[in-house]
């Protein structure tokens, strides 16, 4: 296996903790988010903010490695693990787009039930958990489905 390429599994790898991983922290703050007022609030709102950003941002080197190893390597785009992960990609990606940061936008506002809005943001981060973890499993068990 030449080098470029573990290289490229390498940043791929990376990437899928850099896209999993903030959310498993974010829970923490989630909670605290029904109480939070003021400065306290804005801060954990940013730390939200920037942890989607980062996973966005790592999402974006996951898809260009992944495109990268499948042109490079030994499957095809017809291989079922490949065709199921992209299935999911596609999935998480309107979920995504939809998903945080209308939540997000409402907790400053004057009135909003941050209790509800805190359930709905941790709804939201399990099943984008639980989006990625199964692209995960297709990419690490590499199923034949069919």
């Amino acid at each position: 296996m030449d080098l470029y390429y573990r290289i490229i599994i390498y940043l791929h790898v990376s990437s899928v903790i850099a896209s999993i991983g903030p959310f498993f922290i974010l829970m923490p703050i989630v909670k605290k988010l029904p109480s939070a007022e003021g400065k306290e609030l804005s801060a954990y709102l940013a730390t939200l903010k920037s942890a989607v950003r980062l996973s966005m941002h790592a999402g974006h080197v996951l898809i260009v490695t992944g495109v990268l190893l499948v042109i490079l390597g030994p499957w095809t785009w017809k291989t079922p693990w490949i065709v199921a992960t992209l299935s999911l990609l596609f999935a998480s990606l309107f979920f995504l787009a939809r998903a945080f940061s209308p939540t997000l936008r409402m907790f400053p506002e004057k009135g909003a039930n941050k209790i509800e809005l805190s359930a709905k943001l941790m709804r939201t981060i399990w099943t984008y958990i639980i989006l990625l973890m199964a692209m995960l499993w297709f990419m690490v068990v590499k199923p034949n489905l069919w």
